[in-house]
């Protein structure tokens, strides 16, 4: 069955305040800073990209999922001072059951607490369900990150429960809180709910 996206194309979200274009290989050297001065970044993430190996790693394994058509990554440029500012990303992508994940969020620190992560919401669930068609979203994150999924909640996700013992992380291993976002519930006023807070 032939996919109803070519993950070889350039796939450009874009609003007034923020950009998501695919990630590519050149942008190694804009990221590189955040692996070398921000390592805390990564300090819950499933592969994390601190120091160089580390930001290497983490781009050409988020570029090879893309050529196996499970991920779709992106880098983010925030439009109000034309600068990168982390990346994100479609992952776990399944056309066939109309789900997939949105995660792999990362922003430098100046860009937190800004709004910047409610607009790239906005883009990724907007071409989501209302492009690709898909049922669902999924978001996870590490359980002892109280930040993160409080962000998750506030965009108007579900929290579903917890997967224990569920991925290797930092350390060893972690619980991971799984969120959710239903096309019937974004239709149903969770889109212009998340509308609302990006004004």
């Amino acid at each position: 069955m032939p996919l109803p996206f070519d993950f070889s194309s350039d796939l450009i979200l874009e609003n007034a305040r923020v950009l998501l274009r695919p990630l590519h290989e050149d942008d190694y050297q804009d990221l590189l800073v955040y692996a070398l001065e921000e390592p805390s970044l990564w300090d819950y993430s499933l592969l994390p990209a601190s120091g160089e190996k580390g930001m290497k790693t983490y781009m050409d394994a988020a570029l090879l999922w893309r050529e196996q058509e499970t991920s779709y990554p992106f880098v983010v440029i925030d439009k109000n001072i034309d600068s990168i500012a982390g990346s994100t990303r479609f992952y776990n992508i399944n056309f066939f059951h109309k789900t997939l994940s949105v995660g792999y969020t990362w922003y430098g620190k100046a860009f937190q607490r800004t709004g910047l992560n409610r607009h790239c919401k906005l883009l990724l669930f907007s071409h989501a369900f209302e492009a690709w068609g898909m049922e669902r979203i999924e978001l996870r994150a590490d359980a002892r990150n109280q930040q993160s999924f409080t962000a998750m909640k506030a965009l108007g996700c579900t929290h579903e429960g917890t997967l224990r013992n569920d991925s290797v992380a930092k350390g060893g291993r972690r619980d991971s809180v799984v969120l959710s976002f239903l096309k019937q519930e974004w239709e149903q006023g969770g889109k212009a709910a998340l509308q609302a807070k990006t004004h």
